[in-house]
């Protein structure tokens, strides 16, 4: 799957947030996540779900960074994530497929699926 950004100089330095604390933003994604509970993200662009989103990014990003992998930002994530009360992961969950939906990427992963049907 063709990833935005993904072959746009990975390799420069430039695209790595290491120096960021890691920690501080582990501990704001969970409450990040509690807050935006109920948030609907059609009305307006930068809301409370997206901040979260924007968080674990630079979380993922952070760890991964720091411990030289990015399964060490996907375990950052997965670990944040478990800190949010159950209804903020069902809304934060329900946003991503939201955002997954309407920048393509069923389009880009179909070929994938096209002859079976499944996975």
């Amino acid at each position: 799957m063709r990833i935005p950004g993904g072959d746009e100089n990975g390799g420069s330095t430039k695209y790595f947030v290491a120096a960021e604390d890691a920690s501080r933003l582990a501990e704001e994604a969970s409450r990040l996540l509690d807050r935006a509970v109920g948030v609907e993200w059609y009305d307006r662009l930068g809301n409370d779900a997206d901040f979260a989103a924007y968080t674990l990014c630079r979380l993922r990003r952070a760890r991964a960074g720091e411990k030289g992998g990015p399964l060490h930002g996907d375990e950052a994530v997965r670990l944040a994530l478990v800190r949010a009360n159950p209804e903020a992961l069902v809304w934060f969950a329900s946003r991503a497929i939201s955002y997954m939906d309407e920048t393509g990427f069923p389009e880009a992963v179909e070929p994938w699926f096209a002859e079976s049907g499944e996975a």
